[in-house]
């Protein structure tokens, strides 16, 4: 199927309605390109071995005119933390649940409602726990653009298999950046919507305060169809905002006139002279598009990204407690590394930052969005590193440089803002990217100005560069 790596889900699941292509073949085309994928990256965790079995049913169904559903027939593959009845996620971990789910996560169950297939689940860093990729127990992602290079994390195998288009679209999980920095380590688009926005229910938890389920896509338009399907108030998951879903699909052509994109000039300055200067290309493009720039400024940004670490670090050593003190061994050494340091941080100063949240919440709105619709940032402070450099044995250096992979991302999880990551003009090296933050529940305006901006530069596929 030559052209399939060019498809969106959207594109894919109406020519499946209307049979031009058949849920079969296309689920047989996205096991064979997953498999190949899996060779270049590790992305891969396991196919599901009714996936054309399934595709054979809604191929039936169609045939008979009794399907209408938005992703109808179309192959999706996920990130292994969802539930999935019969079946026990691995986690990305040596450790993981002791017996089979009773019933599918919520966002499982939703994209099944809408249609779409289940062929597999893919790679994520060991309990979706690290920026880069990295993961002691299953092996390290490998960047399909090169494979020297990290993929981003903890949504690895998400990513990579969407960047070599192998599926169009998959689910991930963004507790620090875990969406974005997949998403611009490997050229595709992300969505980590407003914390609540989307249900949890039978996810793998990290940190509950923090966590939110979102989507990488190779295509702006993939993003606005799966939300539309996920978002939503939820019993299961008492922690889910009860705010209307809008047709994000509906809005994915609005008009950008008027519309102000926010610059920090001092919070960017953090990044490398590099990504600096891909900062000031999309700037560029953006303006083109028709949004004006206006000067903005976060409050004191160090201070956010302390809270962050402050809530997170304990919440995720809590959730762990037992299996550290029971089986610690079976740990991968950087993330029990990083559990373990959870457990030194005071019950006060992770109080502190979760009562300060709300009020940093309100001065951010009323400050940094003050003149400004959508704030502009890097989401890699450097251009993208190697998997050797960011090793627990890559020198001195390493850690220093694992916290510049997360500089920019960890904030707006305290936040619990919106973030759409897209990518930033490749040229002929390697990908980067860059975020736009909104304000709560304004995943539909990221996504028509992520549409705008991908008008100018369509989504690439990836294949290693050859040096």
């Amino acid at each position: 199927m030559k052209e399939f790596d060019q498809l969106s889900a959207r594109a894919l699941a109406k020519a499946i309605r209307k049979q031009k292509i058949s849920s079969v073949d296309a689920t047989k085309e996205a096991i064979s390109r997953l498999q190949a994928a899996h060779e270049i990256t590790n992305c891969l965790i396991a196919l599901d071995r009714d996936a054309v079995k399934a595709a054979r049913h809604i191929d039936a169904e169609i045939d008979k005119g009794k399907h209408k559903a938005p992703l109808d027939g179309v192959p999706l593959a996920h990130k292994d933390m969802f539930d999935r009845k019969g079946h026990i996620a691995t986690w990305g971990a040596n450790i993981r649940s002791d017996e089979p789910a009773k019933q599918d996560a919520t966002v499982l169950a939703r994209l099944k409602d809408a249609g779409a297939l289940h062929i597999g689940t893919l790679h994520l860093t060991e309990f979706a726990f690290g920026p880069t990729g990295h993961n002691y127990v299953a092996g390290h992602a490998r960047n399909p653009w090169d494979p020297t290079r990290i993929t981003g994390g903890s949504s690895a195998g998400t990513a990579c298999a969407v960047a070599y288009g192998a599926i169009p679209a998959g689910l991930g999980s963004d507790t620090g950046g875990s969406l974005r920095l997949p998403a611009a380590c490997c050229g595709i688009t992300s969505i980590k919507p407003t914390w609540g926005r989307v249900s949890r229910a039978g996810a793998m938890p990290l940190s509950p305060a923090l966590d939110t389920i979102g989507v990488l896509a190779r295509h702006v338009e993939d993003l606005a169809l799966m939300m539309r399907v996920l978002a939503g108030r939820d019993s299961r998951d008492s922690s889910s905002g009860d705010v209307k879903v809008p047709d994000y699909v509906d809005h994915l052509d609005d008009s950008l006139k008027g519309l102000k994109v926010g610059i920090d000039e001092t919070v960017n300055a953090q990044a490398s002279p590099e990504v600096q200067a891909m900062m000031e290309t999309v700037a560029g493009i953006l303006t083109g598009l028709g949004l004006k720039k206006v000067a903005a400024e976060f409050p004191d940004w160090q201070t956010l990204d302390y809270m962050t670490q402050l809530t997170q670090q304990p919440d995720a050593a809590a959730a762990h407690d037992y299996h550290l003190r029971t089986r610690p061994d079976d740990y991968g050494p950087q993330v029990r590394a990083r559990l373990e340091i959870g457990h030194f941080i005071p019950a006060v100063a992770h109080l502190t930052a979760l009562r300060a949240r709300g009020k940093l919440l309100q001065q951010t709105l009323d400050e940094t969005f003050k003149d400004a619709d959508v704030m502009l940032l890097p989401v890699l402070a450097d251009p993208l590193p190697t998997i050797a450099e960011l090793d627990v044995g890559g020198g001195p250096d390493a850690a220093p440089r694992l916290g510049r992979v997360v500089k920019f991302t960890r904030p707006i999880n305290y936040l619990g803002l919106p973030a759409i990551t897209l990518p930033i003009p490749r040229g002929s090296g390697l990908p980067n990217g860059f975020q736009l933050v909104g304000r709560p529940y304004s995943e539909a305006l990221l996504f028509t100005i992520g549409q705008a901006y991908q008008q100018e530069g369509p989504p690439e596929v990836a294949r290693p560069i050859k040096a």
